[in-house]
């Protein structure tokens, strides 16, 4: 199999990706009125988004070392399945306890389909695994952009419950392409260490990789700033700059088109250049941009000084994110389900910090923000001068 086998093969691929994004996303603007329709507090369900996020890291770890052994196309195949009936039940619950089960479920299952992504993309891309993920990232952005607006549209027109119809048509959508287009890939590798066959020996096999350690907290800095900037925009926007709903809206817009550019470059530039060299250019567009959001917040000027300080911000991590997992995913051909898991969910983990410590910080102004996106990036930096320590060491050692 070939990127070439199947021109659409990439497309179909964001579009499994898409369905966590656009279960995460598309129900947001729903919450009252769930909870007024099944006489839940807020709180309840706002607390189905955790629970949500928790059972797709869970899923990931469980999944992960499965795709190796099992084998791609089935587990894609149960994911979409699960997940599709799973938006159906939600369709029909009458109860928060049973929503918030049927959440966990629905993320669950999603995650044994998105696992099996980036080997896909891997074996499709090889040595430029970093222009696949690229094209994967471009493609799949269009969710989050897009999901918010969809699901404002479909209460307009309808109740809270079609929006869990409309996920479930669009998870038996995927499930008819992937059932007919998605290609296994896995063979069994005959030249793999007898303990392959304990399910943990994939994670022991990722974690005692001296390069891939500093490339996994490399990508666990990255997503603590990145997650700093979402879990604080809407305050530093709303709050503290003034800014309406609708012109937040728009703003969020022009950071998630930034980050669609950012990996169209990546995908021109990355098959001339490499994914560590553009890995280290995201990280200096990101650096120098943080310096600057930094300044200027504690310059107090105006808002158009941090939208354009982080606008560039949000291209140097994408470059970042982009870039290191390519180069992860390279180091485990026969492991990267497992690798993938890996990322999944120590990006998700990390980027759980980014609350509590916003919160523990919280000053009433833009500072903590730009100073926690700025320790993100200078982690960044520290794993990168290992990882080029790491890749001396080793080199004077072959020699």
């Amino acid at each position: 199999m070939t990127k070439e086998s199947h021109p659409y093969l990439i497309v179909l691929l964001a579009a499994v990706i898409a369905t966590t994004p656009l279960a995460v996303d598309m129900y947001l603007p729903a919450m009252p009125d769930i909870a007024h329709d099944l006489h839940a507090h807020i709180g309840s369900v706002q607390q189905s988004l955790s629970i949500f996020l928790a059972a797709y890291g869970a899923g990931m770890l469980l999944f992960g070392p499965l795709a190796d052994s099992l084998g791609r196309r089935p587990l894609a195949i149960f994911g979409l399945t699960g997940f599709t009936l799973c938006s159906i039940a939600l369709a029909f619950v009458d109860d928060i306890n049973h929503f918030l089960i049927l959440r966990a479920l629905q993320a669950f299952c999603g995650a044994a389909a998105i696992v099996v992504v980036p080997g896909l993309v891997r074996h499709l891309y090889q040595e430029h695994t970093a222009k696949g993920m690229s094209y994967l990232s471009m493609i799949m952005m269009l969710a989050p952009l897009l999901a918010p607006s969809i699901g404002s549209g479909i209460l307009w027109m309808s109740d809270w419950r079609s929006i869990f119809l409309v996920l479930a048509i669009y998870g038996a959508l995927i499930f008819a392409l992937v059932w007919k287009w998605l290609p296994e890939i896995s063979k069994p590798v005959e030249n793999q260490p007898k303990a392959a066959g304990n399910f943990f020996s994939g994670y022991k096999i990722v974690f005692s990789n001296s390069l891939a350690r500093p490339l996994i907290l490399s990508m666990m800095f990255g997503s603590f700033a990145f997650f700093g900037f979402i879990t604080a925009v809407s305050f530093v926007y709303i709050n503290y700059f003034g800014v309406s709903e609708q012109v937040f809206s728009v703003l969020f817009g022009v950071n998630v088109i930034c980050l669609i550019f950012a990996n169209f470059v990546n995908s021109r530039l990355v098959t001339r250049l490499g994914s560590l060299y553009m890995l280290r250019a995201g990280v200096a567009l990101a650096l120098i941009s943080a310096l600057l959001l930094c300044v200027f917040n504690y310059l107090g000027l105006n808002i158009w000084f941090s939208v354009f300080s982080i606008a560039p911000l949000m291209a140097g991590l994408t470059l970042i994110s982009t870039n290191t997992d390519a180069l992860i995913l390279m180091k485990f051909p026969h492991n990267s389900g497992t690798a993938t898991a890996v990322t999944g969910t120590l990006r998700f983990g990390s980027g759980a910090f980014a609350g509590p410590l916003l919160a523990y910080f919280y000053t009433g102004t833009a500072m903590p923000f730009s100073l926690l996106m700025l320790s993100g990036v200078v982690g960044v930096i520290v794993c990168q001068l290992w990882f080029t320590y790491k890749g001396k060491k080793m080199r004077r050692i072959v020699d």
